[in-house]
């Protein structure tokens, strides 16, 4: 200790200097070494496709068959097993790449947000995007959290949720799936969970090696639909999100775009946020049959026309009309901050020509349009007869999206268009004068897409 006082001042600063030298010497010669070691499984894949053919050349050559086919086994079993060593290998570099920022030879990483209220339509949009194989999707992750944190409507409470699912949700899309484990309930043992919200409606979460063999006697409450799968662990998933190229999901419990800002300033994150609108008629109507305990009100009224209609009803309903037609409003406006990132699609729109709007879609987001996409498409939208469940996904698309007209009552017609006829005007809806007015077919209720609506 005496030798190190009597050190002079400047001697003592070089030293410390030479310290933080060698660990950032350290870090150089880490990352180096990863290149090195991709480079060199390059050579050696190259090498091992080489070696593959030389038994056959040899067969050529000597024209031995027998001699040959000890050789030959036993050589491609090697090989087997080194490619197999490779292949995970460069997976677990893949995987340092994305932890490090990078996106190794995939591309950008696009980040789809696809965003919508209840009754819209978007679940089977969502679909769309699947049905990709790159693209790690998810479905509406955030009820849990709806689920778990109790918020009022309006005011500071309604701001408040919005900031819980916007950071949520940047978590999500960064591929930190343990975000959900403080919502999830009961509260998932080490790291596995059998109430993963609609796990089946995400291809990603019923794939392997995500789908671990199924347990006895655990039940898992939202099981994926083609195979049996155990308890969903989320450390595999946000792995299997890590590898794939991009990153999808669809809620319907986030309305406020101007607090997505933050995501989309994000330099981790590219966010393509596409808004999906519905006839708010077809939407109540829809919501009606499926939430049929929380539209009592609205049935008696419309049946019996006795007991008035609840003055917070309609105000409610104005309320996330409007909502809706704020966020579509700051959308179009195009600020710099949204530019090129927002896009306003109307369902009407995708059940009339979904192909077209599922290439328009993609073409958005800077991402190619698969033929498994485009199968799909084909299989679900020309089912010879409309599916019973309120939730299904697989309907003849071009005559679906009528069918409210016929069921919904024109005062309760009148009531939405009285509430949401601002929103109305600007997605393109008309208003109906008369009750053979909504239920001609040959009078259109919708006016032509605007090529405005994709920023």
């Amino acid at each position: 200790m005496e030798i190190r006082r009597a050190l002079p001042q400047d001697f003592r600063e070089l030293l410390h200097c030479l310290k933080m030298r060698s660990k950032y010497a350290v870090l150089l010669v880490f990352v180096v070494g990863l290149i090195i070691i991709e480079k060199e499984n390059n050579f050696i894949s190259r090498v091992s496709d080489k070696l593959k053919q030389s038994p056959q050349a040899l067969a050529e050559a000597n024209s031995t068959e027998a001699s040959l086919a000890p050789a030959e086994n036993g050589s491609l079993a090697s090989l087997r097993e080194l490619d197999a060593a490779f292949s995970r290998l460069r997976s677990h570099l893949h995987n340092v790449t994305l932890q490090l920022g990078g996106d190794g030879d995939l591309g950008p990483r696009r980040h789809i947000l696809l965003m919508a209220t209840t009754r819209t339509g978007s679940s089977f949009v969502g679909e769309f995007f699947n049905q990709q194989g790159s693209i790690f999707y998810l479905f509406e992750p955030l009820w849990h959290i709806e689920r778990t944190v109790t918020f009022e409507p309006g005011g500071a409470n309604a701001v408040g949720s919005a900031l819980v699912y916007r950071d949520v949700l940047k978590q999500l899309l960064l591929c930190d799936l343990y975000i959900l484990e403080s919502f999830i309930s009961p509260v998932p043992e080490d790291h596995l969970t059998p109430f993963m919200f609609r796990r089946g409606s995400s291809r990603s979460l019923c794939e392997e090696p995500v789908c671990t063999p199924s347990a006895k006697k655990v039940f898992e409450k939202y099981h994926c639909k083609n195979r049996r799968c155990g308890p969903l662990n989320i450390t595999l998933a946000a792995e299997a999100c890590q590898r794939k190229q991009h990153v999808a999901l669809k809620t319907v419990r986030i309305r406020q775009l101007e607090f997505l800002q933050p995501l989309v300033e994000d330099p981790r994150l590219d966010v393509r946020i596409i808004q999906l609108v519905r006839d708010p008629r077809a939407v109540l109507a829809s919501r009606m049959v499926a939430f049929s305990g929380k539209y009592e009100t609205w049935k008696k009224w419309a049946s019996e026309g006795e007991a008035p209609l609840h003055e917070e009803e309609v105000q409610r309903l104005r309320g996330n009309c409007e909502s809706i037609r704020l966020s579509a409003e700051l959308g179009l406006r195009r600020p710099g901050w949204l530019r090129g990132r927002y896009m306003l699609v109307r369902y009407e729109d995708v059940a009339r020509a979904p192909l077209e709007k599922a290439e328009e879609m993609y073409r958005f987001a800077g991402l190619p349009l698969t033929p498994q996409v485009k199968e799909w498409i084909g299989k679900n939208t020309q089912a010879p007869q409309d599916s019973s469940g309120v939730y299904s996904t697989r309907k003849n698309s071009s005559e679906q999206f009528e069918k409210w007209r016929f069921s919904i009552p024109f005062k309760l017609a009148q009531v939405v268009q009285d509430a949401c006829a601002p929103a109305m005007r600007l997605f393109g809806y008309k208003l109906a004068s008369s009750p053979a007015a909504l239920a001609n077919r040959s009078f259109s209720l919708l006016e032509a897409a605007q090529p405005s609506w994709v920023t």
